[in-house]
């Protein structure tokens, strides 16, 4: 379950085979079924997670008791509640499966001796920290300057390998639109398709 890990770790910072044993080693394997919450909302998030194998959505449920999507995490993608584990508050985030899973997870306590053992982690974790920052900030700007057309065609671009393993439910929620509107969307797109081949 490691291996996917070490790669990852490769590709932003250089550590030595030992110390990537090492780093490696205070990770916890963990199974998931389809369904199970890795996080629920109200529990303090404990760790931060590596996904091995499957898939996972982080969400927030809205006073009006709408979903609301924040991020998907596949194969070699990182997943956790930020602000409750660095903060130590409960969470108003669910973090579930949608497929059965495997994730490595990393408490704060070994983060916390990662960064005093292996100082080069502490780059990792930053370089990693400041993607999320960088890619949140492109969502927002997106939700705020384009329209639902334009967000759905610049996801099902951006994540074609995530967009095969979803529901139409799970896209629309994603995006911050109904069931419905999405099917809309969906529909224009394939008549403008159908008329350029008419065309």
């Amino acid at each position: 379950m490691r291996e996917l890990l070490k790669l990852n770790i490769t590709k932003h910072i250089d550590l030595s085979e030992s110390e990537t044993e090492a780093f490696c080693n205070l990770f916890q394997p963990k199974r998931i079924e389809k369904k199970q919450f890795l996080l629920r909302e109200g529990e303090v998030c404990k760790f931060e997670g590596f996904v091995v194998k499957g898939l996972f959505r982080v969400y927030h449920i809205d006073n009006k008791g709408f979903e609301q999507i924040l991020y998907f995490a596949l194969e070699n993608w990182w997943i956790t509640d930020i602000d409750s584990f660095t903060n130590e508050k409960p969470s108003q985030l669910f973090i579930e499966a949608l497929e059965d899973s495997e994730v490595l997870l990393i408490s704060k306590r070994e983060k916390e001796f990662a960064y005093t053992q292996l100082p080069k982690i502490e780059k990792l974790f930053r370089v990693m920290t400041q993607k999320t920052h960088v890619a949140l900030q492109r969502r927002m700007i997106d939700n705020l300057s384009k329209t639902a057309d334009q967000r759905y065609i610049d996801f099902i671009e951006k994540y074609p390998q995530l967009f095969q393993r979803l529901t139409n439910l799970q896209i629309a929620a994603y995006l911050g639109i109904s069931h419905e509107f999405l099917s809309k969307i969906r529909r224009k797109i394939a008549n403008k398709k159908e008329d350029e081949l008419d065309y």
